[in-house]
């Protein structure tokens, strides 16, 4: 009984043993399977990492190359159906060496005028698409690529694209634009059981699934206002962007809506930023390859019971089998890396090499290769520095190669290759060393950076520094010698210059100012015009200043200051000086002596008056005699000439038909003569007044030349002679610039008085004038009229520009309210 015990408790406690170290075993299976499954994953979503970086850069070289042919440029300069069907053909090749799905030429609106795809329901041609990013990126020079589905076709694909430069080199004219097909890449992401991989989209957008049901979903919850944001972009389709259910937990770890939870990886996608690629694994999966052994093991062990040495050995074997099995799908995976590995050295667009620890090249990379014009057999075996300019070749024995079999790493290194064509190219090279088990570095692995562009420009920098530097130094010689002319003529002109500044402080004169008002210029600055000035030219001062401020334009003016020999005349110009924001920050004036001109200017009207007042006696006196005299002459003639007619009417018909003809001409003559007697100086003028005269005037211009005159008016009281006669004479010189110049067809003369001021005012329909383009002779009959007006205190104006007819407006003042003469 009591070994039976024993033996229970020890079956128990074997029991126990057992249960614990098969607790223990699992627990220890699962972790390690975890973690394996962790670094799978890692290693996986580098893999895809690469692999789609390698896809999405793939165009950017062959879109570049595409950008600078000459065909591309001819179409978008000179779009004719030659210069386009070359484009096209030059668009099918691409695309057919390329293997794309499509290649487009967009103009500088974002109009397609050349596609590859022009033949087929889906072409490109005529459509815009200057909304995408990858379009309005390369129109300003920056190179682009961009994941979307197409608004025309409705595929989805990668944009590289590329800017199109004109002759000058200075703007782009256009874009090239490469579509590769999405599904590629998709179809080469081979998923395992219980695995996800997905690409998604700064705002969270599934582009590139392997769950066909999850594709153009969101990964995230996203408000409506991001949504909104998605579906203006056009760049995934029509939607609806509905969310998977997918929620992120904080342990790296993520659950579905069907409670399915995963093991969850991210990793950004190099130069696009935003875009990740998202890895999913089934920890059921992951557990699944411990439980079911441990299930099956479960099983044996009952049979073990039954069966002790044949189900173990079975066991063992079982387990050393999948072990095998595992090591060999660990092997394959190994050696598929590898496989991958190599393929994106030889193919990525880099200048990738490694060298063993004697400097020579073991392995270099096909974009390595293509630079330098080699073949692989032509390189490999042999020392890079065969491959470098003589100083870099130095460098790299000398210093650089000594320190990386020290370091195990080196960057920033700049070389000189030299090309089989005899070209150089400028790089800068950074290494890293790969060590064997006693950490000897025997090889490297190395990119090179091509900087002979880089290089190019900073030298162009360098130069336009200098160019900058040498220009900026003569534009300092002129401003000084600028400066030194101004400072001259400050000194030595004889009219007044000061600056003040807004509150009317000086802060400049000129020695004329300080000479005027006896003052010393390094006194008057910072002080008021009451401080320094007599107090009524102070007050003028800053009247005419705070205009000038206030209106923010130059103002004129005629100011008065005492001097020694008495009070001179002074033409004040004053005006604001703005800074470098746009404000007004001061105001200047400027005075010019007039004095002696307005003197002689006075003179010169006295004599004018003289002049005119002379003519319209000399011309009444004609008038009178043109009526008196040859009048009644004229008179007499005919008297005689109806007589004689008479006297011939039966003795000689043909003779009194000759007298009475006679007798019709001396009628004209005298109709002539009184008519030249009126526009000389016409009677009405003097009895009736200026109102009558013109109402005779305008009509007798209508009855001689045929052109519609109207003459309007109101009650004007009686004007004194001078102002009647130069009114008239305004008007009739006037219209007969309207006879001589405009082939108007009507004219208007219109008279008003207001507020004691005679208003008159002479318009046309006529072709009009540029009266800046007046000959020194048609300038004449204006200058004239002009004189008239300022005899009389009045300003007149002419307005006029071809096509829009001509306008003669007289404002002048009456009954002794007149001022001198404004010009």
């Amino acid at each position: 009984m009591k070994l039976r015990f024993i033996l229970l408790i020890l079956s128990l406690l074997a029991f126990g043993s057992a249960a614990a170290g098969g607790f223990l075993y699992y627990t220890a299976l699962q972790e390690a399977a975890v973690n394996e499954a962790e670094v799978q994953a890692v290693s996986r979503v580098e893999m895809i990492q690469k692999n789609l970086t390698s896809f999405l850069s793939e165009n950017l070289r062959p879109v570049r190359a595409l950008a600078g042919m000459s065909d591309l440029r001819d179409a978008l300069l000179h779009p004719d159906t030659r210069n386009l069907a070359e484009a096209n053909l030059l668009l099918d090749h691409f695309n057919y060496t390329l293997g794309t799905d499509v290649c487009y030429l967009m103009d500088r609106e974002g109009n397609t005028v050349a596609a590859s795809n022009r033949l087929t329901p889906e072409s490109f041609v005529g459509y815009n698409f200057n909304f995408r990013p990858y379009f309005r990126q390369a129109i300003h020079g920056v190179p682009a690529t961009y994941m979307a589905v197409g608004s025309t076709s409705g595929k989805r694909g990668v944009y590289s694209s590329y800017p199109v430069y004109g002759p000058d080199r200075d703007h782009p004219i256009g874009v090239a634009v490469i579509k590769a097909s999405i599904d590629r890449i998709e179809k080469e992401i081979v998923t395992h059981e219980g695995e996800i991989v997905l690409v998604t989209s700064p705002e969270g957008v599934i582009f590139i699934s392997s769950r066909e049901d999850w594709r153009f979903q969101l990964i995230r919850r996203i408000n409506s206002d991001a949504v909104a944001g998605i579906a203006a972009s056009l760049q995934f389709g029509q939607g609806p962007w509905e969310w998977v259910g997918l929620i992120i937990e904080h342990d790296g770890t993520a659950v579905d809506r069907q409670r399915n939870r995963y093991q969850i990886h991210q990793a950004a996608i190099p130069n696009d930023p935003g875009w990740q690629v998202v890895h999913l694994r089934s920890l059921k999966v992951i557990s699944g390859r411990i439980t079911g052994p441990l299930i099956r093991v479960s099983g044996l062990i009952v049979l073990f019971l039954c069966a002790i040495i044949g189900l173990a050995v079975f066991f063992l074997y079982r387990k050393a089998s999948r072990e095998i099995l595992r090591r060999r799908s660990v092997e394959k995976a190994l050696r598929e890396s590898d496989e991958r590995y190599r393929a994106i050295y030889n193919n990525t667009p880099a200048m990738l090499h490694s060298v063993d620890r004697r400097a020579r090249l073991v392995s270099v990379s096909d974009h390595w290769l293509s630079v330098l014009g080699y073949g692989r057999e032509e390189v490999i075996g042999r020392p890079l520095a065969d491959f470098l300019t003589p100083p870099s070749a130095r460098f790299l024995e000398e210093t650089v190669m000594p320190a990386f079999l020290r370091d195990g790493f080196c960057t920033d290194i700049p070389y000189r290759y030299v090309k089989k064509d005899g070209g150089v190219v400028d790089v800068l090279l950074s290494a890293i060393g790969e060590r064997d088990e006693s950490g000897r570095v025997i090889r490297s692995l190395a990119v090179s950076i091509d900087m002979t562009d880089r290089n190019r420009a900073e030298d162009a920098l360098k130069s336009a520094k200098e160019e900058l530097s040498r220009y900026s130094r003569d534009l300092e010689r002129q401003v000084r010698v600028r400066t030194e002319e101004i400072s001259g003529i400050l000194s030595y002109t004889p009219d007044v210059i000061y600056i003040k500044d807004r509150e009317g402080r000086y802060l400049m004169v000129n020695p004329r100012f300080a000479e005027i008002f006896g003052v010393r210029r390094e006194e008057i600055r910072g002080k008021q015009d009451i401080e320094v000035l007599p107090d009524a030219v102070a007050h003028q001062f800053r009247k005419s200043d705070a205009k000038a401020l206030a209106e923010q334009r130059p103002q004129q003016t005629e100011e008065r200051i005492p001097h020694d020999d008495g009070v001179h005349t002074y033409l004040a110009v004053k005006f604001p000086i703005y800074d470098g924001a746009g404000e007004t920050s001061a105001v200047g004036g400027i005075l010019t002596d007039i004095t002696a001109a307005k003197k002689a200017r006075d003179q010169l009207r006295r004599l004018s008056a003289g002049i005119m007042e002379g003519q319209e006696k000399e011309r009444a006196a004609i008038a009178r005699e043109l009526h008196d005299q040859l009048g009644q002459i004229l008179t007499a003639l005919r008297m005689e000439g109806v007589w004689l007619a008479n006297r011939l009417k039966e003795a000689d018909p043909p003779a009194a038909d000759r007298a009475r003809a006679l007798c019709d001409l001396i009628d004209t003559s005298i109709e002539e003569v009184r008519g030249m007697a009126h526009r000389l100086r016409p009677n009405v003028l003097d009895d009736l007044g200026l109102v009558d005269a013109l109402d005779w005037f305008v009509n007798d211009f209508e009855r001689r030349t045929g052109i519609p005159c109207r003459f309007e008016h109101v009650k004007v009281q009686e004007l004194d002679d001078p102002l009647s006669t130069a009114a008239y004479r305004i008007v009739q010189e006037s219209l007969t610039n309207v006879l001589r110049h405009s082939f108007a067809n009507e004219v208007d003369v219109t008279l008003d008085l207001q507020e004691g001021v005679l208003m008159l005012t002479v318009s046309d329909n006529g072709r009009g004038f540029n009266t800046l383009d007046l000959t020194e002779s048609e300038g004449l009959g204006i200058a004239g009229m002009r004189e008239r007006a300022g005899l009389v205190g009045g300003v007149l104006e002419v307005c006029s520009s071809p096509d829009m007819g001509t306008q003669v407006f007289l404002r002048a003042p009456v009954n002794g309210k007149r001022k001198g003469a404004v010009s």
